[in-house]
């Protein structure tokens, strides 16, 4: 069975391509993850004791660690997930962002081709590292155009900026040196257990608790919404049939605003906790000042993926935002968790 590296596993993206690889026994599966503020090994609960899963906690600009791993394990790709990944934090506090998605995603690529080069012929030929990026590495889209792969850069927030640096050196990797890259831009994922700092999850629990749900600016910026196990399919055909040196854009084609997507998790708080002669929760909105440098849309097209690969994305926003917010009222013992040892900041778009 073959073997995948997978960083970022502990995280929502990672763990969800995790969770789906280990328990339909696709593959052989080490998740190396740092386990930072957003990273948790409950959300591998359900894989963590599998024959299939090797957890280990480290991180991925640690090299002798990386370099290990490679050498013990013999891994046919590496699906890099890790990531410091939420705009405000990195309006905030921008170095973590450098030392992870820049240094961090470089030591890796070193430490990736240092191991590709001591495979046979035949293995170098299967060997992939995937580098899965964002659409906001593309800036702000006007109407009614959307980006291609080929979009020239445009990152507006010190996280997009260190995404793009990471796009750019995995590509670098390939072109100067052949190490066999693929590169992946999605649109924004939801999801069950995405940290509640990102906006589905944080509305949904500052609504529960009737606490006041700010949306940045006028509330009409717009956003493409990708449930996670759409990506993580996506992700898998990409590394079955995807091209060595190409990109392909993921995206759930489902545009929708910011301030529609609160109202609409309101309602359905409204509608799955009622509460007799209280306000509905839509009275929590306000809208605040908006935060620098926010892109308006971000619209990515897929014609591509769709076409060569034959992915499509599967999920009903309507159903599964539901979902989503039912999955965070159902489990509200992860979100206390999760959010012991910090709590969310005042993040009100994503």
């Amino acid at each position: 069975m073959r073997c995948l590296l997978v960083t970022g596993g502990a995280g929502f993206i990672g763990s969800c391509l995790v969770r789906h690889l280990v328990q339909n026994r696709l593959a052989r599966v080490v998740t190396l993850d740092k386990l930072t503020y957003a990273g948790h090994r409950s959300s591998l609960r359900a894989v963590l004791d599998d024959p299939l899963h090797e957890f280990v906690q480290g991180d991925i600009g640690d090299a002798p660690l990386v370099a290990s791993l490679l050498a013990a394990h013999r891994p046919q790709a590496i699906l890099h997930l890790a990531a410091e990944s939420h705009v405000d934090r990195s309006i905030l506090a921008p170095a973590a962002f450098i030392d992870t998605n820049v240094t961090g995603t470089f030591r890796l690529l070193q430490a990736a081709l240092d191991y590709w080069r001591s495979l046979d012929a035949e293995a170098q030929q299967r060997f992939r590292f995937l580098q899965i990026s964002t659409d906001e590495v593309f800036g702000s889209c006007d109407e009614p155009g959307r980006f291609a792969e080929d979009a020239h850069y445009r990152p507006t927030s010190p996280y997009s900026a260190s995404k793009a640096a990471g796009d750019h050196l995995a590509d670098a990797f390939t072109r100067t040196y052949g190490l066999p890259t693929i590169r992946t831009y999605c649109s924004n994922n939801y999801g069950p257990y995405q940290f509640p700092e990102k906006l589905i999850p944080l509305m949904t629990v500052r609504a529960v608790r009737r606490q006041p749900l700010p949306v940045y600016g006028d509330g009409q910026q717009v956003r493409d919404w990708l449930h996670v196990e759409d990506h993580c399919r996506a992700l898998l055909a990409v590394l079955a049939r995807g091209t060595v040196g190409e990109a392909y854009n993921i995206a759930g084609k489902c545009e929708r605003t910011n301030l529609s997507v609160v109202q609409r998790i309101c309602e359905i708080i409204d509608e799955l906790r009622p509460e007799t002669g209280q306000p509905a929760r839509a009275s929590l909105i306000s809208l605040v000042e908006d935060r620098p440098g926010h892109d308006r849309r971000y619209a990515l097209d897929v014609r591509k993926i769709e076409r060569a690969l034959g992915w499509r994305p599967t999920v009903d926003f309507d159903r599964g935002l539901r979902e989503t917010v039912a999955w965070y009222l159902e489990h509200s013992e992860w979100v206390a968790e999760v959010m012991v040892d910090v709590q969310p900041g005042e993040s009100v778009a994503p």
